[in-house]
């Protein structure tokens, strides 16, 4: 069964840092845009950071210069390291690839 699994998430101050992960599972992960959304409560679902199989980058303009996606394909695995951390990344993010959705792993970023 193809799935995305989320790991990593918790409670951390702000101008902390955090990596959060996500491991794949039965497709040809190489070949597959991989995203990076999030969700704030009361806020729509908005895409924090995507990445290539080329490894080539794109982020939201909150999160530039913060956060770096990265993946490791032979692990079949997505990484999101977040630094500088603000209560506003405070949210559920949730790995992406085609139609499937991970569970998502809660952020929480808070003194």
């Amino acid at each position: 069964q193809v799935q995305l699994v989320e790991s990593g998430g918790g409670l951390v101050q702000p101008g902390g840092s955090l990596r959060i992960s996500c491991a794949a599972s039965e497709f040809t992960f190489s070949s597959y845009y991989m995203r990076w959304y999030r969700q704030a409560p009361g806020k729509e679902r908005e895409l924090v950071a995507s990445i290539n199989r080329f490894s080539g980058t794109n982020y939201a303009d909150s999160v530039k210069g913060r956060f770096t996606i990265s993946r490791d394909n032979a692990k079949k695995m997505v990484y999101l390291q977040m630094n500088s951390l603000k209560a506003e990344d405070t949210a559920v993010y949730y790995c992406n690839a085609m139609a499937l959705w991970g569970q998502g792993t809660q952020v929480t970023v808070s003194s």
